[in-house]
């Protein structure tokens, strides 16, 4: 009764402080009247890392095929680990859904996540999913450059594609990134450092610690720096293509992706339940509808344009080729379990140190 009694005074907290910031990132999307009677609580509360539209487009469509109501907060990566952690003992969330996996293998860690194998993970391939069947993968997303063509051509620079053009002294706090404690998408990119250093955590940092005066400022969520470079606060971003596309779709048109030629980072975004969440019934149902063709087209509706992980869902227009694209041999759990480390020493090694 204790522990209810928390996790009802919890909830109500989060939403009020959420509504007091952005109404939209505690959003309920209620079972319609009638029909049989749902499970658990008749509802399922949802930790959601992907963009703000697509968390509400996918929860509102899991209600309307399900009848089981939904309620998701939008986090970043490291805020949801944070947050889940936080709350181990009365869960606050029953599902996370989206963000870079290598979170997912963090929390796990942490003993934060229950083993589901959804009899709907079968169709997924085997390199987006966890073998123990902790996460499964809903989407890919591949790490690029989002360019402001008219910013960069001021400086008489073109939109780069390589790492090392990152470190252009006429890019010097003209570069967008967040900060990879907080946000999965900068993680990404600085474990994509270490891949492509074969290894070498040093060497990695050595080039973050280089490309540190060119960042205008190390941002909490991974989406921020494609606003940044529309708004023409800086010349190029480090984020998720997808996250270039969509923006360049709200009439940015002077945006443009490139990738690095040495190769790029990408993330599975996955889905998990939430070890001793209080729907499980209803999460389950989550996590089975999650992982379909149907469900997995839905943020594409809205914009976001990951690659889905079921081979029978559509691929849109502006989706990435990932044949197109030369990717780095990035170790998903590898990465999870170094990510307190690393985050720490980047932002001890990096992003404390001063700008020359």
């Amino acid at each position: 009764m204790e522990r209810a009694r928390r996790l009802a005074i919890t909830r109500t907290i989060t939403c009020l402080l959420a509504g007091a910031a952005a109404v939209s990132s505690c959003t309920r999307t209620r079972a319609a009247p009638g029909g049989p009677p749902p499970p658990d609580g008749g509802e399922v509360v949802i930790a959601c890392g992907a963009a703000e539209e697509w968390c509400a487009a996918t929860t509102r469509a899991f209600t309307a095929r399900t009848g089981i109501g939904s309620r998701f907060v939008r986090l970043s990566s490291g805020e949801a680990v944070a947050r889940i952690r936080f709350g181990r003992d009365a869960p606050e969330f029953d599902v996370w859904h989206g963000g870079p996996a290598d979170g997912y293998a963090a929390a796990d860690r942490y003993g934060l996540l229950a083993n589901y194998r959804s009899p709907n993970a079968a169709a997924i391939p085997a390199e987006y999913k966890d073998p123990d069947g902790t996460w499964t993968g809903v989407y890919l997303g591949v790490l690029g450059f989002c360019s402001n063509t008219a910013v960069l051509a001021a400086k008489g620079l073109v939109p780069p594609r390589s790492w090392a053009e990152l470190l252009h002294p006429a890019l010097r706090q003209n570069v967008g990134i967040a900060h990879p404690a907080t946000s999965g998408t900068a993680y990404t990119a600085l474990w994509t450092q270490v891949a492509r250093h074969g290894g070498d955590v040093a060497a990695a940092l050595r080039y973050m610690r280089a490309l540190h005066p060119n960042v205008l400022q190390y941002s909490k969520s991974g989406g921020a720096p494609a606003q940044q470079v529309a708004f023409g606060e800086v010349g190029v971003s480090v984020v998720f293509s997808h996250d270039c596309v969509a923006t360049r779709e709200q009439g940015y048109t002077h945006l443009r992706v490139t990738f690095p030629r040495e190769g790029t980072g990408y993330e599975v975004g996955g889905i998990a339940l939430i070890k001793g969440a209080r729907n499980p019934v209803s999460a389950r149902r989550y996590v089975d509808w999650a992982l379909t063709p149907q469900a997995q087209e839905v943020g594409q509706s809205v914009g976001s344009y990951q690659v889905p992980t079921h081979p029978a869902a559509r691929r849109f227009g502006m989706t990435v080729i990932l044949s197109s694209v030369t990717l780095v041999d990035y170790d998903t759990v590898a990465a999870g379990a170094r990510k307190t480390e690393l985050t720490r020493r980047f932002d001890a090694e990096v992003g404390k140190a001063p700008k020359p």
